[in-house]
């Protein structure tokens, strides 16, 4: 029988069969055996690779929320001035929020995790630092934090409102917060 030795991409294909299983049909249908179909593994691939499903989960939602720590670095990078920053904050909120609803599914699955489980909660706070890291660039860590906020909030209302607001309205949102901070230092 094979072994991971073989096959070395199989512990990142479970990982990703995890997260398109939770985006696709929430965290309640997740099982080894479904992940393992999913992945196209031996079942007995999932014990060798991780410690339980918990491990697995907590696994899976780190890299989730390492791709999204990315895409703020690919948006926040950039920007030279204020100007910019804003459009790019702009525009990451778009980019979240017209995804086909991955990023939410999962997002809001590790919010109702971190609710209830500390394990979770330490993920996400350390996401969230992470993130404000990058918003930090351009802006105070006040603003940075409130821009943090508006961005989940937006992208969530965007997602899912049958007529979502336009790029005028996200722009008119990180204005006004990027402007009461700088008005105040």
């Amino acid at each position: 029988m094979a072994t991971g030795h073989t096959d070395p991409r199989r512990r990142e294909r479970i990982i990703d069969a995890t997260l398109d299983l939770i985006a696709e049909e929430g965290i309640a249908n997740v099982s080894h055996r479904r992940i393992a179909t999913r992945a196209g593994v031996p079942l007995g691939s999932m014990t060798y690779h991780f410690g339980g499903l918990e491990e697995l989960l907590r696994e899976a939602f780190g890299r989730f929320a390492e791709r999204i720590v990315a895409l703020f670095d690919s948006y926040l990078a950039a920007p030279t001035d204020r100007e910019r920053a804003r459009d790019a904050v702009t525009d990451l909120i778009h980019e979240l929020s017209e995804d086909d609803q991955r990023y939410l599914v999962l997002t809001q699955e590790l919010y109702t995790l971190a609710a209830r489980q500390p394990a979770y909660r330490e993920l996400t706070k350390e996401w969230m630092r992470r993130s404000r890291v990058h918003l930090e660039r351009h802006f105070d860590p006040d603003t940075a934090r409130q821009l943090d906020a508006l961005i989940e909030g937006m992208t969530l209302h965007r997602a899912l409102t049958p007529e979502p607001h336009d790029r005028a309205l996200t722009r008119e949102a990180v204005t006004r917060i990027t402007t009461a901070g700088a008005a105040e230092r």
